[in-house]
């Protein structure tokens, strides 16, 4: 029997050999677990139980539908330097994909997506794209005019009102909506408007909500980030019409319906574009039929035959995405600003400027 003889070189070489097989192992194990890292960053508290927690349920629903995805938020960070300098460190700590979620963060977006052009950035709500930086949101104003109908149901004084955050196209087209929609059941209701010039501010927001109780107004709507003006109208024996989220925990006695929103599907779809490389730049603007915006859950006091209504109307809005603003529409001067036959394109409805007929109050310049 023949014996195998080692060298001393023999055994190094050997020794040699399975180190580079095992280092040829250890870096591939790693890629595979290695997460792709997505960031989202907040106006306000992910316990604002509105605009911001409605996002960060859908950042929550995106790690829960793709397991190698790792995410990460800063939320409270103003709009403006501070937003830019944050968008920043997140692509700088590895960020293939940077969502921001408001609109005061378009510009500051602009300007990281021209540093870091390997990473994608998605603005909510803004109008500005580039290469590696794209855009989106949802009709709102779907949503919006569905709470109108049900409002103008359930108001008595036919005055109700509306406690709005800035004078932008985004809000100003979400209270042009929403009057059209009480309009459409309840011609003599107006609509009054205040302005609290802030997003997250339970303080400002309970305020003005008290301010509009007092005028005479028996009924709340907003667009704000926070349930705050809904627990002024359950105060004051009002109802309420909230938004982004299902508010009706905070305020079961006021809460007949709001728009909602459902974030998520459309972060796994956007990131798994990212991830398989088909991501383009452009600007995303679903509606009903995408299930990115809805009416929300309704209260205990609305009829089914309310509910019977919405959901009548809900389903033309479904395949007719230009319905609400439909001509004639006449703005509070009563000048005709849609003529009959014709209606708002996107353009228009994105940078709308002018309230409608109904609705008291001034646009700030």
């Amino acid at each position: 029997m023949r014996k195998m003889k080692w060298s001393l070189t023999s055994v190094c070489l050997f020794l040699a050999l399975i180190v580079l097989a095992a280092g040829s192992v250890i870096p591939q194990a790693a890629a595979a677990e290695e997460k792709f890292k997505v960031a989202f960053i907040y106006v306000g508290a992910v316990g604002d139980a509105g605009w911001t927690y409605a996002h960060d349920l859908g950042r929550k629903f995106l790690e829960k539908q793709i397991p190698n995805v790792e995410t990460s938020y800063v939320e409270s960070v103003p709009e403006g330097a501070d937003s830019e300098r944050v968008l920043a460190e997140l692509a700088e700590k590895g960020n293939k994909v940077i969502f921001a979620t408001s609109f005061g963060y378009m510009d500051p977006v602009q300007k990281v997506a021209a540093r870091y052009p390997n990473v994608v950035f998605m603005h909510c709500s803004g109008f500005k794209t580039s290469k590696n930086a794209g855009t989106y949101f949802g009709r709102d104003y779907q949503g919006r005019y569905l709470s109108g109908i049900v409002a103008g149901k359930y108001t008595k004084k036919n005055l109700i009102g509306y406690v709005a955050a800035y004078p932008i196209p985004e809000v100003i087209r979400g209270i042009n909506s929403f009057t059209l929609g009480v309009q459409s059941v309840n011609p003599k209701v107006k609509v009054k408007v205040v302005w609290t010039n802030t997003w997250y501010d339970p303080t400002a927001e309970k305020e003005a909500a008290k301010s509009l109780l007092n005028a005479g107004a028996d009924l709340i709507a907003m667009h704000q980030d926070t349930p705050a003006a809904m627990q002024a109208a359950q105060e004051k024996g009002a109802y309420g019409i909230s938004y982004d989220s299902d508010m009706r925990s905070f305020a079961p006695k006021a809460v007949l319906t709001g728009p909602v929103w459902n974030w998520g599907p459309y972060y796994v779809k956007t990131v798994k574009s990212v991830m398989d490389g088909t991501w383009k730049s452009g600007q995303y603007w679903g509606g009903l039929s995408s299930g990115i915006i809805d009416i929300g859950p309704y209260g205990s006091m609305v009829s089914e035959s309310v509910k019977k209504l919405v959901a009548a109307k809900r389903n033309v809005l479904m395949k007719d995405e230009g319905y609400v603003f439909a001509g004639p529409i006449k703005d509070q001067s009563g000048k005709i600003k849609v003529a009959k036959g014709k209606r708002l394109t996107d353009a228009e409805m994105l940078s709308i400027d002018w309230f409608v007929q109904g609705v008291e109050g001034n646009i700030p310049k």
